[in-house]
């Protein structure tokens, strides 16, 4: 068989491992044995030796063991023997490889690059590896396959070139950005095509770009990720992977949610039950990254449970009350000089407003070492159309003489950059401002979503008030959206009104985080280290 890309001949993959199993010396064969073939006073024949090489290195699982020292557990061992298998046998057939957030799928995917580089150090050709990104996920992937690489077998044998390519004697792995600029065109994958994080991939970029590289020789390709949604690269691929397992029962699609890893590991049991304690189990990031459960693209952003959380049953408040801790978010609008308040409020639509919303805050313990901010929104400020230097001086005046908060985090985007800076230079720490982006709009709704799915966060009852009313109806018209690279979009339609008290809200939940000790997921034992040593 000649090489993809040259004249060179390759002999076929099933020798592979006898190959491999020459190159090198019979010290390393059998523990304590030495240069001179000779194992405690006795003498170990040759052929013994290359005969324990040869089943190593036909036994993936065995060569993670007892050559990279990291045993792989039995749900990363399953998808390893099937795409080794598919690459020694030439079949053509692609994977989808799906675990549950730090599960271990990388880790599965460096073996899986170190043991083929052994394979194929003599017949020489090329793995490939893509990522979303260069920095900091393809350097992250080389990193950890070098890592592997310095086991005794290997050591002095491999070497790294430029900053994405790892060479075994001829055989390369080359790690390569799938960013949308990325330029990758003219590259081969000889052995093997992997795709990190596929859900993050735009489907134009893996069509036009990277599904070619294994078009002259048929290698297997492997999609590795978590859950989104239905329109991701991971997800089209998987829905076809299901679909062929029906028709001929060869399985391509391995999904391994958190349940199944937690029955081989206590520890990363204890870790995602407190995850699911702080974000709750309705959580778009538990029901993806945990349950691998896809999404729907579109929908409330609040569903009728989570309204129902929502609600409060205690009063609202006008004033501070001793000893409790506030903290406050606001969203800012802009000013008109003609008009105020109500009378821009009737105007259909009705002008953006400034909302201030006032939370009591307190430390709860949610899981075993874990704790998390509870909110009871005690009050809501609704100013439209307010002249931005009337606007600072009543937000001080509101946030810091009568509330005396702890933190307020101010919308610090657009027209509102200036009265956040203003109220930054007068509150000093206390003032943190929020510029919105898509990626930090995300963040701060999943964290809004984690407040109310576990019940820290409630609204007061004030039936009939103008602000209690605006605040519902806002909160039902709320929209999500799921996005590329998981991110998430919410808002309220612009037919249906206004979201500044929604924003307001989600504000108030990233102050009373910062305001809060953080919450942190697990403290391991000195003693259980070594169980965690080499997992990501």
């Amino acid at each position: 068989m000649a090489r993809a890309g040259t004249g060179e001949a390759v002999d076929e993959p099933r020798a592979s491992a006898d190959r491999a199993a020459a190159t090198r010396p019979a010290e390393r064969t059998e523990a304590g044995a030495t240069g001179s073939g000779r194992r405690a006073g006795r003498t170990v024949r040759p052929q013994r030796v290359a005969g324990a090489l040869k089943a190593v290195l036909r036994d993936p699982e065995r060569f993670s063991r007892l050559v990279l020292g990291r045993p792989l557990r039995p749900y990363q061992a399953e998808p390893l023997r099937a795409i080794v298998d598919a690459v020694l046998g030439r079949t053509g057939h692609s994977f989808s490889v799906m675990m549950a957030r730090q599960a271990g799928k990388n880790e599965l995917s460096a073996h899986l690059e170190a043991y083929l580089l052994t394979l194929f150090q003599r017949a020489g050709g090329d793995l490939v590896k893509c990522a979303p990104t260069f920095k900091p996920q393809v350097l992250i992937s080389k990193r950890r396959l070098e890592g592997l690489l310095g086991n005794p077998w290997h050591a002095g044998r491999w070497n790294s070139e430029l900053s994405s390519i790892v060479r075994l004697g001829r055989a390369r792995a080359v790690f390569l950005s799938a960013d949308e600029q990325a330029n990758v065109v003219g590259i081969t994958a000889h052995h093997l095509l992997e795709f990190d994080e596929a859900q993050d991939i735009a489907v134009e970029k893996h069509d036009r770009d990277f599904a070619p590289m294994a078009a002259a020789t048929g290698c297997p390709r492997v999609y590795y990720g978590t859950a989104w949604d239905a329109g991701t690269l991971l997800a089209r691929v998987a829905a076809v992977h299901r679909e062929q397992e029906r028709h001929d029962g060869l399985r391509r699609h391995f999904a391994y949610p958190w349940w199944v890893v937690a029955e081989h590991n206590p520890l990363y049991a204890r870790y995602v039950e407190a995850e699911r304690a702080r974000l709750g189990q309705e959580h778009p990031l538990f029901r993806t990254q945990y349950c691998l459960e896809e999404l729907d693209a579109a929908g409330r952003l609040f569903a009728p449970t989570q309204l129902a959380l929502l609600a409060g049953e205690h009063p609202r408040e006008r004033g501070p009350q001793p000893g409790v801790r506030y903290v406050a978010g606001v969203d800012l609008a802009g000013a008109d000089e003609e008009a105020q308040d109500a009378a821009l409020r009737r105007l259909k639509p009705r002008r953006d407003s400034t909302v201030v919303t006032i939370a009591a805050v307190e430390d709860v313990l949610l899981a075993d070492l874990v704790r998390a901010p509870r909110l009871r929104v005690v009050e809501h400020v609704w100013w439209t159309g307010r002249p931005h230097q009337q606007q600072y001086a009543e937000l001080l005046h509101l946030l810091s003489d009568h509330w005396g908060v702890e933190r307020v985090v101010v919308d610090a985007s657009g027209v509102g950059a200036g009265v956040a800076g203003f109220l930054g230079a007068a509150l000093g720490a206390r003032c943190v401002p929020f510029v919105f982006s898509a990626a930090s709009k995300s963040a701060l709704g999943f964290e809004l979503l984690a407040a109310v799915n576990g019940g820290r966060l409630a609204v007061y009852a004030a039936p009939g008030a103008p602000e209690c009313e605006e605040f519902w109806a806002q909160c039902r018209a709320a929209r999500s959206e799921m996005r590329a690279n998981q991110q998430m979009a919410f808002f309220v339609p612009e037919a249906e009104g206004h979201d500044d008290f929604v924003i307001s809200l989600a504000l108030s939940v990233a102050a009373a985080g910062g305001a809060a000790p953080a919450p942190f997921g697990e403290v391991i034992p000195p003693g259980d280290a070594a169980e965690h040593e080499g997992r990501y």
